[in-house]
């Protein structure tokens, strides 16, 4: 049937009222914006973890340079990402770099071990080919031949290269050196500033300064 005829049929009906199509309520305009506002704010809160998943997930930034000269010498460990490979390490390392006339870097590191021996390796450093402050190293050797490189990039060096902030694409591994056995508690905390900055978790490092190849008895002879 016509709406139009059924309008007028109702109308005879005592005691109906009329019902057209006209008549039918619509959403009110301030009810639709606030469904929108809360679909908005759903989309939002559903895609944040999303969003700060792909920021996190940015590799750290490596300095533009580094001046290997100024660079080499012995830095002491002031905090590290706990690893495997110093797992028989206690307390501070040290990293002694000494330049090569072929442009590569000498690498000697050093840590204290339980029966209070020193743990000594020897290994080889060079600039990546992406250039930056992005070097590579390399402590494993057959008759020579390196098949095997880490990432070590320089991602924040003192004015004075009197402390550096050492890390590496993934995050995985970490570390805060100094020239010094120790840091001020304040540059200790500029320097967890500067990790944080990178996408690094400061609460996964363990500092270490003043221990093992740091502590006061130790430093003069490492």
């Amino acid at each position: 049937m016509p709406v139009e005829s059924a309008a007028r049929s109702d109308a005879r009906r005592p005691g109906r009222p009329v019902r057209s199509l006209a008549a039918k309520p619509a959403l009110d305009e301030p009810i639709c914006m606030n469904i929108s506002a809360r679909t908005s704010l759903l989309l939002l809160m559903l895609l944040m973890p999303t969003m700060t998943h792909a920021q996190s997930t940015e590799e750290p930034r490596a300095l533009p340079a580094v001046d290997l000269e100024r660079y080499a010498g012995t830095w002491y460990e002031i905090a590290r990402i706990p690893n495997r490979f110093q797992n028989d390490c206690v307390g501070a390392a040290t990293a002694t770099y000494g330049l090569r006339d072929d442009g590569r870097i000498d690498v000697i590191n050093r840590c204290l071990e339980d029966d209070g021996e020193v743990n000594e390796i020897e290994g080889i450093a060079r600039l990546d080919k992406k250039g930056e402050a992005r070097l590579e190293v390399s402590f494993f050797s057959i008759l020579g031949w390196r098949p095997i490189w880490g990432d070590y990039w320089i991602l924040d060096l003192g004015e004075e290269y009197e402390t550096s902030v050492v890390g590496e694409g993934s995050r995985k591994y970490g570390w805060v050196l100094s020239r010094t056995p120790t840091v001020s508690d304040e540059r200790l905390a500029e320097l967890m500033d500067a990790l944080r900055d990178q996408g690094y978790d400061p609460e996964k490092f363990d500092i270490v300064q003043g221990t093992g190849l740091g502590s006061p008895d130790r430093a003069t002879g490492a």
